[in-house]
């Protein structure tokens, strides 16, 4: 087992690693940037070093500096969280030249599945379902249009690499796709450096559903059950919960044997979600796979009481799993909302200071958290604050309290999405499970447009 970790990530993410290490006896090495030298995961740390300036560049993305703090404070190992640097494939191939132990998958496996092109022609090759569409990069938007008009309209124009709906745009004839091709290719060069863009049939009214899995080094494979994440607000997840409202025991289980097939076919260890999108007749159909912890993973650490990132750890340093998957069970239900300092009528960002932070504590609350009392959220990272999770014998009561405790969650100074995560908890439609990714431009835009 290894003595020392360098958790490469900030905030609430950095934090909640930081908690499994020590309960686990494994000291912790810490980095931030200038803007972040006051966060709560600086002084968890056994040790911090100063990355770089306040730009993601400067200081979490800055790999060379990286090195030198791995290197400097003796870790054996990198945890990466999720998102800078958990999907760099040139990252983790650095970590192996260097004998550092990456704490995720092979960097071949990343870059794979980091190209979506290449992951659904690889799941489709495996026998995993995936939604209609093609396998290669298109070359113009004349060739998006032929392509769409062969598939049927409404497509989806997406984006080979990167997420977070970068480049992803619904279109319903040969003039929305061609516009779209032009503007979105850019984005995607831009933010990700890949123009790649393809096709795939637009799937009505889906469920965005995910299969948490765990991988051994010797290649045993297990599924911790599904999360629903399809409360979502321009592509990014709002709310997510597990098990699903719409699954029965049948689907569950294809899908956790599809994805542990998909996981299987690519030779993949550690911890990993295969996401699917999930129609009206729950036919479901394979989306991405993410090569990382996901944001939302307490979901499902709370209805199996299985530490993820304690999994991670012990696979990353050799270890064979340790359940079967006859022994992994599900026990009530869980629901995460994640906190944004941002304008709940506008959703832009809302930086500034926290003057004031108070929330409910309880048996059933779960806080993971990117601030305190007298944090200043900076506009120069992703502005999610807090992630909040309740848990429940069953769904109704996990909503029910989870909306005691929005009720009671105070955070001032700043403008946050707390109010729209009211309006969803408290909509019929959620109450009643028609959690379809469509549900905030369908139920809440107008009320959002009024306030």
């Amino acid at each position: 087992m290894f003595t020392k970790i360098l958790i490469a990530n900030r905030g609430e993410i950095a934090a909640r690693v930081i908690r499994t290490c020590k309960r686990m006896g494994i000291q912790t090495v810490a980095i931030y940037s200038e803007a972040d030298a006051d966060s709560p995961h600086v002084k968890m740390a056994d040790e911090s070093y100063l990355a770089g300036g306040n730009q993601v560049q400067e200081s979490y993305l800055n790999m060379d500096r990286i090195f030198e703090m791995i290197h400097e404070s003796g870790a054996e190992a990198v945890h990466p969280g999720y998102g800078l640097m958990s999907e760099n494939p040139d990252f983790a191939k650095r970590c192996q030249e260097e004998g550092i132990v990456f704490i995720g998958p092979s960097p071949d496996v990343i870059a794979r599945m980091g190209s979506k092109i290449e992951a659904r022609k690889t799941m489709k090759e495996a026998g995993v379902p995936v939604v209609p569409g093609i396998q290669y990069p298109l070359e113009d938007g004349d060739e998006a249009a032929r392509v769409a008009s062969e598939i049927g309209y409404p497509v989806m124009l997406k984006a080979s690499s990167g997420g977070g709906g970068i480049g992803m745009q619904l279109a319903h004839n040969d003039e929305e796709v061609k516009k779209a091709f032009e503007g979105n290719q850019k984005r995607a060069q831009t933010f990700f450096g890949d123009g790649a863009m393809y096709v795939e049939k637009s799937i009505p009214n889906p469920r965005h559903i995910e299969i948490q899995v765990l991988a051994d080094q010797a290649g045993e494979t297990v599924y911790l059950w599904e999360r629903e994440c399809s409360i979502q607000r321009r592509h990014q997840k709002v709310v997510e919960e597990a098990p699903s409202p719409f699954l029965d025991e049948a689907t569950r289980e294809r899908m956790g044997m599809a994805a542990v097939k998909a996981a299987k076919s690519i030779g993949y260890c550690n911890a990993g979600t295969i996401e699917f999108l999930v129609d009206e007749d729950k036919n479901f159909y394979f989306l991405e796979m993410n090569t990382r912890l996901q944001v939302e993973h307490p979901v499902t650490e709370e209805i199996t009481g299985i530490d993820l990132v304690e999994e991670q750890i012990r696979i990353a340093s050799g270890e064979a799993l340790r359940l079967e998957q006859s022994e992994i069970k599900r026990e009530g239900h869980a629901i995460e909302v994640r906190i944004y300092a941002e304008d709940p009528k506008t959703f832009f960002p809302s930086p500034g200071q926290i003057t004031q932070l108070d929330y409910p504590e309880g048996e059933h609350i779960r806080h993971e958290l990117a601030v305190h009392s007298e944090s200043k959220v900076t506009p120069f990272y992703d502005p999610m604050i807090a992630k909040l999770i309740v848990t429940g014998q069953d769904r109704n009561e996990g909503i029910e309290r989870l909306g005691d405790v929005l009720e009671n969650y105070k955070v001032e100074g700043i403008k946050t999405n707390i109010p729209m995560l009211r309006k969803v908890i408290q909509h019929p439609a959620f109450q009643e499970g028609k959690t379809t990714t469509d549900f905030v431009e369908k139920y809440l835009q107008g009320e959002h447009a009024k306030s």
